[in-house]
C-alpha cells in the first residue's frame, strides 16, 4: 500500500500513514494532505494515477466496494470528494475499533489481567520444556 505522500510504502515512520488510534479530525487532516494529481475525473488506474488510486483502494476497503464503482460514483466531483469520501469512510470502519481502544485505556487492570492470564499457559509450558531439555542434555544441578 501506497503513503499519504503517493510515492512510498505506508509507514508511520515517513510520516505517511493512517493511524488507528488518530482522532476522526486527524484523520480527515491526513486523508486531505495526501496527494493526487491536476485531473478532476477521478478513475481508478493503477499505472497511470497511482495517488488517486491509492485512495480510492482506501476508501473502496474501508466501505467493502469494487474501487471501479467507486470511481465512477465520484466521476467528475475531483479530488476534494474522493478525499471527503475517503476520510469518511475510514473514519466509520475504525469508529469501534477506537471505541474499544478507549474503554481499555480507561480499564487498566482489566488489560492487565488479560495479558497475566494470556501469560500464564505459555509460561507453564516453556517451564516444562526447559527442564525437559536440561534433563536429556544431562544438565541438571
Amino acid at each position: 500500500m501506497v503513503g499519504l505522500d503517493g510515492v512510498q510504502k505506508m509507514s508511520k515512520s515517513r510520516n505517511n500513514s493512517i493511524m488507528i488510534k488518530a482522532t476522526p479530525e486527524e484523520t480527515a487532516r491526513s486523508i486531505k494532505s495526501a496527494k493526487t494529481d491536476s485531473e478532476r475525473y477521478i478513475t481508478f488506474d493503477h499505472e497511470k494515477r497511482p495517488e488517486v488510486s491509492n485512495l480510492i483502494i482506501l476508501a473502496s476497503l474501508c466501505l467493502d466496494q469494487d474501487p471501479y464503482e467507486l470511481a465512477n460514483e465520484i466521476g467528475d466531483q475531483g479530488s476534494g470528494q474522493l478525499k471527503q469520501i475517503t476520510a469518511e469512510a475510514i473514519n466509520t470502519y475504525f469508529e469501534p475499533i477506537r471505541k474499544k481502544r478507549k474503554e481499555l485505556e480507561i480499564n487498566k487492570d482489566y488489560v492487565r489481567d488479560i495479558l497475566h492470564k494470556g501469560i500464564s499457559k505459555p509460561r507453564q509450558t516453556s517451564i516444562t520444556t526447559h527442564s525437559e531439555v536440561t534433563e536429556a542434555m544431562n544438565m541438571k544441578i
